[in-house]
């Protein structure tokens, strides 16, 4: 993991790269996307430096989903993506939590996040044994 001072992220805190902020907590920041897939993307950084959501200590994600539901709100949107990536292989290009709002203007795919999603049919005991190992292992975090 890089360091607080090397992490992209980071460096938009104290302005080392220009940004047009929305909102900041003590716990998170906002700004719109200069690399947007659509008019009003913007970016909600939690301040803790985590790499991955599940290293992210929870009172940073309850204080982001205000501000992603905020910045929504504030466009007056109707159809959006709320995204967050983690790994690589899972299309995370920063290695710091960022939650992405992105706006949904029309069903083009000129505009906006583009998903495909290529869903499965798994059989049901297959599910049932996921469900009971799952089950098993959130008792125990």
């Amino acid at each position: 993991m890089a360091s607080v001072a090397s992490c992209h992220v980071h460096r938009h805190s104290p302005g080392d790269i220009p940004s047009f902020r929305l909102v900041e907590t003590d716990l998170s920041y906002s700004f719109l996307d200069i690399g947007p897939l659509s008019k009003g993307h913007a970016l909600i950084i939690p301040k803790d430096h985590a790499a991955k959501l599940h290293e992210l200590p929870d009172e940073y994600l309850a204080d982001a989903m205000p501000i992603a539901k905020r910045i929504a709100s504030a466009q007056g949107l109707e159809n959006y993506n709320i995204l967050q990536n983690n790994g690589r292989i899972a299309h995370q290009e920063v290695d710091h939590v960022h939650f992405h709002v992105i706006p949904k203007p029309s069903s083009s795919d000129e505009e906006g996040l583009v998903v495909g999603w290529p869903a499965k049919k798994p059989p049901m005991d297959e599910l049932r044994a996921l469900h009971k190992d799952l089950v098993d292992r959130l008792s125990k975090l």
